[in-house]
């Protein structure tokens, strides 16, 4: 109790103080309440936490985060709240290096998953810091965590062609050939209205992560397959894509993922995934020269580190270019 007060009286003079002078006071405060008994009276810490909170989520709706992202930070610093049990103010390195821990151990979580969560608590705390609300961030000497490599796969031609032919849906096909050609998230795909559709450019506006807008292409194919798809509509809804049976509601992200999932196995091709074609289309395009901050445009990345995880550059092309530019 002793050193909550200590902490108290520091953090409210954070604003007023450089960080040797705030180092002066702790010792200074530490050395003269040593034979002195400190007893707490009762008060609602609850509501100051949860403002904190609330506080930091207000800020980053600011900076453009979405409300699913905000519920998921609101979620995973709770949940740290709650698993730690001590106010905000007196959280310290160990506290969530232990959390991080055990929550890897109970829930057998990857290391994806508890650098996502590092990464969240991290931006909470170092906000605190920066709004002097704490002299200090908990997290900042626990590092990110490392994470191995791992080559995801792509769709083959082959793979892509059988799909193409297989499709006994005219919206089925039109939609494959809709991913495979834009690189567009299936998130941005199910918000598309046929207005948004512009046949003569063969182009059309997105919404993306944030809500920024972004203009992606599709090809010929693409063009002459959607066309033949909404002239055989009979229905009047405005979305892009459709259920096939009345009363033809505009398709979900869960419609389209496990009509892919089960088209793949009909088929026997592995992992038939809607982000799937979004990957193969990065790869392809750096395997072809595409300039990677063109390619981060297309994709609509903020950080070009994104983009160079999507594109897995083919090994054949490596010993090409190893044999032309070295050997």
């Amino acid at each position: 109790m002793k050193q909550n007060l200590i902490m108290d009286i520091v953090q409210g003079m954070l604003p007023y103080l450089n960080n040797a002078q705030t180092q002066r006071l702790q010792e200074v405060l530490q050395h003269t309440l040593f034979d002195y008994e400190v007893a707490k009276t009762e008060s609602d810490e609850g509501l100051s936490e949860q403002n904190l909170v609330e506080l930091f989520l207000s800020a980053k709706r600011i900076e453009g985060c979405s409300e699913k992202t905000l519920k998921y930070y609101k979620a995973t610093i709770q949940a740290m709240i709650d698993s730690i049990g001590k106010g905000i103010k007196y959280i310290v390195t160990d506290d969530i290096r232990c959390y991080l821990t055990e929550y890897q151990s109970n829930k057998n979580s990857s290391k994806v998953t508890i650098d996502n969560i590092r990464r969240i608590l991290s931006s909470f705390f170092s906000w605190l810091e920066d709004e002097d609300y704490i002299l200090k961030s908990p997290v900042r000497r626990i590092h990110k965590v490392k994470i191995g490599t791992n080559i995801k796969e792509t769709y083959s031609d082959e793979a892509l062609e059988l799909m193409r032919d297989n499709c006994t849906e005219l919206r089925d096909l039109a939609m494959i050939d809709m991913l495979a050609s834009t690189g567009m998230r299936v998130g941005e795909m199910v918000l598309l209205n046929r207005e948004d559709i512009d046949f003569n450019e063969r182009e059309c506006v997105v919404f993306g992560k944030g809500d920024k807008e972004r203009i992606v292409y599709f090809d010929a194919r693409t063009k002459i397959h959607l066309q033949n798809y909404l002239q055989n509509r009979m229905d009047n809804n405005p979305a892009l894509f459709v259920s096939l049976k009345a009363p033809y509601e505009r398709l979900k992200i869960g419609g389209i993922e496990v009509r892919l999932r089960n088209f793949g196995k009909q088929l026997g091709l592995s992992k038939v995934h809607p982000h799937k074609f979004r990957r193969t289309l990065a790869t392809m395009a750096i395997d072809k020269g595409m300039p990677i901050e063109q390619l981060q445009q297309l994709l609509g990345h903020r950080k070009i580190d994104t983009t160079l995880q999507y594109a897995m550059v083919k090994q054949s092309n490596v010993k090409l270019a190893h044999r032309r530019y070295i050997g």
